[in-house]
């Protein structure tokens, strides 16, 4: 398996700054925000983005962690159910300008999935996307209000995104595999060995 970097940690601090202006300038200043970062490498990077905003503006933003896993749509076809970690939600969201954070979009599906699991605790007025890496091969109509790069990959690559708080570094890099099968493939064989399975108890 090869590995290149494509972000380092100095990149990745860049284009966190930058996305904080963008975020003060879009919602003209810090009232009414709410960040909340996906788990798991969406929580720091949340918290992160908090800590520049109050470098610049001086304002505390609240910031929450959002566990996606219950909404995910492809968990009939799991053999084992993600782990449940609790979310942790500021009091309330309604009527709110969010911003979910999350470190690469790719389908699109964790973000729906994300959305849905907002709503269960309030009613945003307003929601929007910050990610590191867009990576595209969209399957979903859903797109990033703020990105830090966008990076052009083959379906057969990976974009790994590393954080100190989980990984004990921060970088960006794509690994790519032979014979590595797409999101389509896996899908495809996933559920094709339910069905055997289904089939094979009745």
């Amino acid at each position: 398996m090869s590995e290149k970097v494509i972000m380092s940690a100095e990149d990745m601090r860049r284009a966190w700054t930058r996305i904080a202006h963008e975020v003060i300038e879009r919602n003209h200043g810090c009232h009414g925000l709410v960040l909340v970062g996906l788990y798991t490498r969406g929580a720091p990077l949340a918290s992160r983005l908090a800590g520049i905003i109050r470098a610049i503006e001086g304002v505390d933003v609240p910031v929450g962690s959002l566990d996606i896993g219950p909404y995910r749509d492809d968990l009939s076809y799991l053999e084992t159910p993600p782990a449940v970690r609790p979310s942790d939600i500021p009091d309330d969201i309604a009527g709110k300008r969010v911003v979910l954070v999350d470190d690469v979009i790719y389908t699109g599906r964790s973000i729906r999935a994300a959305m849905d699991a907002l709503v269960d605790h309030g009613r945003p007025q307003h929601v929007q996307l910050a990610v590191l890496i867009d990576r595209g091969h969209r399957e979903l109509p859903i797109r990033p209000d703020y990105v830090g790069k966008n990076v052009p990959t083959s379906r057969k690559e990976e974009v790994v995104v590393r954080v100190v708080e989980v990984d004990g570094r921060d970088e960006v890099v794509i690994t790519s595999r032979a014979g590595a099968q797409t999101v389509g493939e896996e899908w495809t064989r996933n559920a094709v060995a339910v069905r055997r399975r289904h089939e094979s108890g009745r």
